[in-house]
């Protein structure tokens, strides 16, 4: 008899569907995130990507389909999902009166994060990001590229299963992208797993194991870039993405 338990996968999603109106904007989304992978999540504007990220954090409820973060299903179990993730959204929300360490005091604090070990945590961020001049002073005098390193410190706080981005570059100068890029790929090399939704598609050709392209809300590939090209072993994953999606941007 096999007794083998199965894998706890840090991310799937069966079936999932959100609708705004008339207007289905993920139409049966299903994907996963495995231990240790970093996968892409591709596709031109309005294809879907963030709401499905939405939903995946239960900021948004679905409409049919199901959740599941680290084994424990967003639906019925919503704390536990919910303390398995770290996000950062495209749209951080940060307490402006708060210092960087205040508000990673804060999130430390909403995840039952010892005090000690969020300090410990928190300091080891700011430094690594390069941020450790500027912690002690008020979000509210940030550059975007400022609080974005904010935000990512406080997804990784809690040092979650799964960790979640969606369009994470935005702000970051050349040195802060590199170190973010190091950041995900210690946590892939951990067991731990990564979604990463990006325009750049030449980061995420680099930086993916695997990327899952979206479509007026449906998967349309998934794999990796060696499988995605089929027998055309010169294509770039730009030309894989634009073979799919040409003709879907919207403003």
């Amino acid at each position: 008899m096999d007794t083998t338990a199965p894998i706890r996968l840090p991310l799937r999603l069966d079936g999932l569907v959100r609708r705004y109106g008339d207007l289905t904007a993920v139409d049966g989304v299903s994907l996963s995130v495995g231990p240790g992978e970093i996968v892409g999540f591709l596709g031109p504007n309005g294809a879907g990507k963030t709401t499905t990220l939405r939903v995946t954090a239960g900021l948004l409820r679905p409409d049919a389909g199901r959740v599941e973060i680290d084994g424990h299903p967003l639906a019925s179990e919503p704390l536990a999902a919910k303390r398995a993730l770290g996000f950062v959204p495209d749209r951080p929300f940060l307490y402006e009166r708060l210092s960087a360490y205040e508000f990673l005091a804060f999130v430390a604090a909403l995840y039952d994060v010892p005090p000690e070990l969020a300090r410990e945590r928190g300091e080891a961020l700011m430094r690594r990001l390069g941020m450790q001049a500027e912690a002690g002073g008020t979000i509210d005098g940030y550059s975007l590229g400022m609080r974005q390193k904010t935000a990512i410190a406080a997804a990784l706080l809690h040092d979650p299963p799964l960790l979640m981005l969606d369009e994470p570059l935005v702000g970051l100068d050349p040195q802060g992208a590199r170190v973010l890029k190091d950041l995900l790929r210690e946590r892939a090399a951990r067991g731990l797993g990564v979604l990463v939704s990006t325009h750049l598609l030449d980061v995420a050709e680099r930086l993916c194991d695997r990327v899952v392209i979206l479509r007026r809300g449906r998967v349309v590939a998934a794999g990796t870039l060696e499988a995605l090209r089929g027998a055309r072993t010169d294509a770039t994953l730009e030309d894989v993405f634009l073979e799919l999606t040409t003709g879907d941007e919207t403003p």
